[in-house]
């Protein structure tokens, strides 16, 4: 391994495994009597005359289950990295009885929420990252490409487009023979993803296990292939032999060269300073 690559690493170690961040639990909204919240992490210190980078995560779970829990290991790391980070509960299948239709206007109304208080949050509203795995990846990627299925307390004239999408295995391709398809049917067209596509899709990082066995390795090399027509970036990165989940944190080796990755993707749209050695 070369000096940089275990600078790198023991970065990653010192800043997931320190306990000294700032964190809150707001409610972001409420659907009859069903509140749903968000966790936050803050940089540890504040520079009110620098507005920071802003990260939005979704779990993943088929919009069946999950628990903001699966990424909390990434906020801490992102947070000492300067960017307030918030953890997003939204609704699902086996605590409230909801579609995925549910779970995306949640998505959406917790971005809408966060560029609406921006100010309290001391957030720059043009350096917002969607993230999110598996399901939740989904949803990071349709807040950005989906125009249809928004809350109608939602206030419309502010966007729920992110800046850009830091994706984990996400279930991108809800089409036929694609993951959900049996749940979504013909909604597909307005749903997936992969099939909205469009000039001015957010600058992407998207990462693949070969041995996944709910997205094919050709659905995200397809994905990247759309993206790459019209003109927005792209990157992938596919781990050979790797499976669906493979970049959580109990998988230590491939969450920090994830994460790694992330932070490298980030620091190149100028949302991050490179780690000072």
């Amino acid at each position: 391994m070369y000096r940089k690559d275990i600078f790198s690493v023991l970065m990653i170690l010192l800043v997931t495994c320190s306990f000294s961040y700032s964190q809150e639990q707001i409610l972001y909204k409420q659907i009859d009597t069903t509140q749903l919240f968000m966790e936050i992490y803050h940089p540890e210190v504040i520079d009110t005359t620098i507005k920071s980078p802003a990260m939005v995560f979704y779990f993943g779970g088929g919009w069946n289950g999950g628990s903001i829990d699966q990424f909390k290991p990434h906020a801490k790391y992102f947070s000492k990295r300067g960017v307030v980070c918030f953890l997003v509960d939204y609704r699902v299948k086996k605590r409230q009885q909801t579609t995925p239709f549910e779970s995306l206007k949640d998505a959406k109304s917790a971005i809408r929420y966060i560029r609406e208080h921006a100010s309290k949050f001391n957030i720059d509203t043009s350096k917002i990252i969607a993230t999110g795995g598996s399901a939740g990846g989904h949803l990071a990627a349709a807040t950005a490409l989906i125009d249809d299925y928004n809350e109608d307390s939602d206030d419309m004239s502010i966007s729920c487009i992110p800046n850009a999408l830091v994706l984990f295995n996400p279930v991108i391709d809800n089409g036929p023979g694609g993951y959900g398809y049996d749940r979504i049917g013909d909604a597909y067209k307005s749903f997936s993803p992969l099939h909205n596509i469009k000039s001015g899709a957010p600058p992407t990082i998207l990462f693949l296990g070969t041995n996944d066995h709910l997205i094919p390795v050709e659905t995200v090399k397809y994905y990247q292939t759309v993206m790459r027509k019209v003109e927005s970036r792209c990157e992938l990165h596919l781990y050979e032999g790797q499976t669906h989940g493979f970049f959580n944190y109990k998988n230590l080796e491939y969450y920090k060269k994830t994460i790694s990755k992330s932070d490298t993707f980030l620091q190149s749209l100028g949302y991050l300073k490179k780690e000072k050695k």
